[in-house]
């Protein structure tokens, strides 16, 4: 009965949080975060509790399930405030199943039940679920949860390695990118980039952003890229004011912003680019630190046989078989994520 109350005073709290109708002081916790523009200190044992809450019921398919998310898990796994039921449940879908499918397969099998990842075993509830495994283990339920404990420990681990410390933002660079998205449609005639970018400034009087894309060449030819390769069109957010081939394969832009940025004010843009890629893969080379770079990359009817995500590579072109493979889905899609970038480096997929 006292584990109960306290669940049903753990979610009064939360429900208090996401409806923003009273104050809620929470141990290390920035509540910008909440809206996608803070961080939060993740510590293991606050992941652990929160993924425990996440397996009881349905799991991910929980309704609604906004209300079982935690600022711990919201922050390992980019949940923003608007963020409605599906995108949730597919953003925790995206971080947790990469990490649960790198465990031992016990370990997997476990998970994966646990939180209703396993399309055979969404069952309504969580003792359902532990039962499925149990089963698929030739193990008894008792042993299943034990592997489910020791797993979460794991995953919470992974969660705050990966999160590591926030990144330092030089002063001297201006700004920085706190969330770049794009969506690359490669089944069109020529392939279009949509990237909606939200900046942050680290210095005063931030009135131009210095952007650029790589058009790396495949290696076979000694051909430069042209500037005339890349269109590219400005949805909102500021005007092109330059655009010049910085070396053989980057073209680099200035786009000139409405008016200056102060230290710290934050700047969203989208912009469309098109150009027939000369290489096999796409990626980001940031100049400045990025926070987050999500990208769903839409391949259509022709998929290609390989496809490996590719992680802080030379952004000359890693061409090795090396990296995770990506699975695209029915609509001949796949979706990667990536969390503080280091400039200079490439981080994106490549197929073949």
């Amino acid at each position: 009965m006292l584990a109960v109350k306290k669940t049903a005073a753990r979610r009064s709290v939360w429900q208090r949080v996401i409806d923003w109708t009273s104050a809620v002081a929470l141990t290390n916790i920035d509540l910008r975060a909440w809206k996608g523009r803070g961080t939060v200190s993740l510590s293991a044992a606050d992941v652990v509790g929160e993924l425990k809450a996440l397996r009881k019921g349905r799991a991910i398919f929980t309704t609604p399930l906004a209300d079982r998310i935690g600022p711990a898990l919201r922050s390992a796994c980019g949940i923003v405030e608007d963020d409605g039921t599906v995108e949730v449940r597919r953003k925790l879908a995206d971080r947790l199943r990469p990490l649960v499918e790198s465990l031992p397969d016990d370990l997997k099998i476990a998970l994966l039940a646990a939180f209703a990842l396993e399309e055979r075993a969404r069952k309504p509830f969580y003792q359902e679920r532990v039962h499925w495994a149990a089963i698929t283990l030739d193990r008894d339920d008792r042993t299943v949860r034990r592997r489910i404990d020791e797993g979460i420990e794991q995953i919470a681990a992974l969660l705050v390695a990966a999160a590591g410390p926030a990144p330092r933002h030089a002063a001297n660079r201006g700004w920085h990118t706190e969330e770049l998205r794009v969506a690359l449609a490669l089944d069109q005639p020529v392939p279009e980039a949509f990237e909606f970018r939200r900046v942050v400034a680290d210095a005063d009087e931030i009135a131009v952003l210095d952007l650029a894309l790589t058009l790396p060449s495949t290696g076979e030819s000694e051909d430069s890229a042209r500037e005339s390769e890349l269109g590219v069109d400005v949805f909102h957010g500021g005007v092109i004011a330059s655009r010049v081939l910085e070396s053989s394969d980057r073209v680099g832009l200035a786009l000139r912003l409405p008016e200056p940025l102060r230290r710290g004010a934050r700047h969203e843009v989208g912009l469309r680019f098109r150009a027939n890629l000369r290489d096999p893969r796409y990626v980001c080379v940031p100049r400045h630190p990025c926070d987050l770079f999500d990208l769903h990359v839409r391949f259509g009817e022709r998929v290609p046989k390989r496809i490996v995500r590719q992680e802080k590579v030379s952004p000359a072109g890693d061409r090795s078989r090396t990296g995770a493979l990506l699975a695209p889905d029915d609509a001949g899609e796949v979706h990667v994520r990536f969390r503080n970038l280091a400039p200079g480096f490439a981080y994106g997929i490549r197929w073949a």
